[in-house]
Formats: structure tokens, sequence, C-alpha cells
């Protein structure tokens, strides 16, 4: 995987790409939320975590490309509002279980941390030591 692959790969688990019509779009890590289909992709998660090992050197950067860091903290922040936040649509909707809440807070945790170390210059080993962990 390329850096240009590691972004678009990012940019579809976000929604950012415009190839809306893209199962890639439709099914990646904000995708699978809205609508909910009651299916978690595990895949988009790996995905995710193999795009940020790919671009480590580039967060580690004084200047990142702005769609990068754009991407991640859209899937961060919409993913836990609309699945983790007991307001968001999926909870007070009744449409997401305790189950998948819960598997869903853990992968943004683990992408949120390896952005995190990446950017505050933490390295590779200790982004993805979890990740790698489990």
């Amino acid at each position: 995987m390329t850096k240009e692959d590691a972004i678009e790969e990012l940019m579809y688990q976000s929604g950012n790409h415009e190839n809306i019509e893209s199962e890639r779009w439709q099914n990646g890590f904000l995708g699978q939320l809205r609508p909910f289909k009651g299916i978690l992709h595990e895949e988009n998660y790996h995905l995710i975590m193999k795009s940020l090992k790919v671009l480590a050197p580039e967060m580690e950067k004084d200047f990142i490309d702005k769609r990068i860091i754009n991407t991640i903290w859209g899937i961060c922040h919409l993913g836990r509002m609309w699945a983790v936040h007991p307001e968001g649509m999926l909870q007070s909707n009744n449409l997401i279980t305790e189950q998948q809440i819960l598997q869903i807070d853990n992968w943004l945790i683990d992408i949120s941390y390896a952005a995190f170390c990446l950017l505050d210059g933490a390295g590779s080993e200790e982004a993805f030591f979890e990740y790698e962990e489990n």
C-alpha cells in the first residue's frame, strides 16, 4: 500500500471520498453506521490501522497532509457521536447492541491512540502496541 493508497482508504472509511456510489464508501467505517444495518465490518478497523501504519512517517512530520488529519478526526469523532454516545443516532434509536457499542469504542480507542502517538512522535512501536498485542 502506498501513501496515496492509504489516504484514499482513509477517505473511503471516513466517508470523505467523492465516489459516494462505491461499496467501499457505503460499507466503510462510517458508511456502515449510516444507515446502520446491524452489522459491523471488522475489516474496516484493520484497513484503518494498516493505513495508519503506512502513513506513520507522514504523521511524524511537522506539516501533515490535511486529508490525513481530516479523515482520522472524522472517523473518531463521528464514530463516537453516532455509535458510542448515549444520545447518538444509533443508541437513541435502539439500533445497536451493547456488544457493538463496546466493539466500536475499542476500535476508536485504538485508532485515536495510534494517531495520537504518531502525531506526538512516540513512534510506530508505541502507536501500534495494543493493536499488535490483540
